[in-house]
């Protein structure tokens, strides 16, 4: 089995929240796939593309991450890649309900397949991605929340909209 562990989300936008997850899985898997979900339940700011681009641009430093993008089922690409770990954040309370459903609902779908959740650092808690999305939407300032290429990201996505 390898010691490679999948973590999966829209990323619409990636947060400091998602950095320090990424970064501190990245301490204790020898690979850590970035998978970015094409959500057609989901309507996103940026566009896939877009969205991975970020990541790519966020995320370079780490040289065991690697980023990817699918549609479907979580569980399905990382069995497809023959991982069985995925990585989920977990802030709040109401976080842990759905979370543990979808892990529930993974080990059905796949019986070998295990979630590991991790809290990001007590700073990044209160982060969202829709949060930051509608701070930016009202000019706010997001320089706390993301980097400063998403936050530039942010400003030319408000300006051609």
């Amino acid at each position: 089995m390898s010691n490679h562990i999948i973590y999966p989300g829209t990323f619409d936008p990636i947060t400091n929240g998602h950095i320090d997850l990424v970064e501190r899985a990245s301490r204790l898997f020898d690979r850590v796939i970035v998978a970015i979900a094409a959500s057609a339940k989901k309507t996103t700011l940026f566009t896939l593309a877009e969205r991975e681009q970020l990541a790519h641009i966020t995320l370079a430093k780490y040289s065991n991450v690697e980023i990817c993008t699918y549609s479907g089922l979580s569980v399905e690409l990382a069995r497809s890649r023959g991982i069985m770990m995925v990585l989920r954040g977990l802030r709040a309370i109401s976080d842990f309900e759905y979370e543990l459903q979808m892990a529930n609902i993974n080990r059905t779908i796949e019986p070998k397949f295990d979630t590991l959740f991790l809290t990001p650092a007590e700073k990044y808690a209160y982060i969202s991605a829709s949060m930051i999305r509608e701070i930016a939407s009202f000019g706010g300032d997001v320089s706390a929340f993301v980097p400063l290429e998403v936050q530039e990201a942010l400003k030319n996505k408000q300006r051609s909209n």
